[in-house]
C-alpha cells in the first residue's frame, strides 16, 4: 500500500506515515481511491497504532471531510491521523492570523487606572504612569516610560517580551510568568526589555540588544527603539 499513483503517495518516516494527496483531483476520488488502498491492508491485533500525517497542498477541507478521513483511516486499520497539513487556511483563521500578527501602533499616555488591551503586537508611543496598564496577547513596546503594569504574552505567549525607553514598572507579567517592583533597580533602566528566561524559570531584565540574539523575529523593532 505504499506505492502511490496520481491522487494518492503513502510513504513511511520514522515519525510514522506521510498521506500526500494531489489537491487536483475531486474529494470523492480521494475517498474512493484511499478506502482501496486501506483494503489492501491487514493489520494485526498487536501491531502498535502509526500515526499519519496528511498533506493537503493547496487543497482545503472542512471539519466534517477532515472527520471522514479520520474514519476511513482509523476504521480497523492501526492508524490515526496525527495532523492536517495544507497551504490553504479559512479566510477566518486567516483573518485571525492577521489580527494577531499586527503591530497596532497607539500614541498616548496610559493614566493611573486605565488599561489599554491589544490583539497581537502593542507599540505604544507614550507613557504608562504609575498605577495604568497595558495588555497585548504579543509583545509589548513603548515608547516612553513604563511606570505602571505591563503584560505581554497574554494568551500564554513565552516568548513575548516587554521592551521600554524607561523601565521603572510596578509589575512585568509575560504568560502566567509575573515580576514585580522589587526585581528591578529602584533608579529604573534606560532602553531595557524584560523576556522570560527558562533556565532561571522567571522573567529577566537585559539590555534591549539581547533581542536580536534572543528573539531574532523582533530585531526590526529593537533597531527602530535604539535608533529613535
Amino acid at each position: 500500500m505504499l506505492e502511490g499513483n496520481q491522487t494518492i503517495t503513502i510513504k513511511g518516516t520514522k515519525d510514522g506515515l506521510t498521506l500526500f494527496i494531489d489537491d487536483r483531483g475531486t474529494f470523492d476520488n480521494v475517498i474512493h481511491e484511499l478506502a482501496d488502498k486501506l483494503s489492501e491492508y491487514k493489520p494485526k491485533k498487536d501491531e502498535p497504532v502509526v500515526p499519519v500525517t496528511v498533506k493537503l497542498g493547496d487543497r482545503y477541507i472542512n471539519e466534517r471531510q477532515k472527520e471522514q478521513l479520520r474514519e476511513l483511516i482509523g476504521n480497523k486499520n492501526r492508524f490515526t491521523i496525527d495532523s492536517f497539513d495544507s497551504n490553504v487556511i479559512h479566510q477566518d483563521d486567516a483573518l485571525s492570523w492577521k489580527e494577531n500578527s499586527d503591530v497596532k501602533v497607539i500614541n498616548r499616555i496610559v493614566r493611573s487606572g486605565q488599561v489599554l488591551e491589544n490583539v497581537g503586537d502593542l507599540l505604544l508611543i507614550g507613557d504608562v504612569n504609575p498605577g495604568g496598564k497595558v495588555i497585548a496577547t504579543g509583545n509589548v513596546f513603548i515608547m516612553g516610560s513604563l511606570l505602571g503594569i505591563a503584560h505581554a504574552g497574554a494568551n500564554d505567549d513565552r516568548e513575548a517580551v516587554i521592551a521600554a525607553s524607561y523601565m521603572k514598572p510596578s509589575q512585568l507579567r509575560i504568560a502566567d510568568y509575573i515580576s514585580r517592583a522589587p526585581d528591578y533597580e529602584t533608579e529604573g533602566v534606560y532602553m531595557e526589555c524584560g523576556l522570560i528566561d527558562e533556565k532561571q524559570d522567571k522573567i529577566v531584565i537585559d539590555r534591549l540588544q539581547v533581542l536580536s540574539q534572543k528573539r531574532k523575529d523582533i530585531s526590526g523593532f529593537e533597531r527602530r527603539m535604539l535608533n529613535g
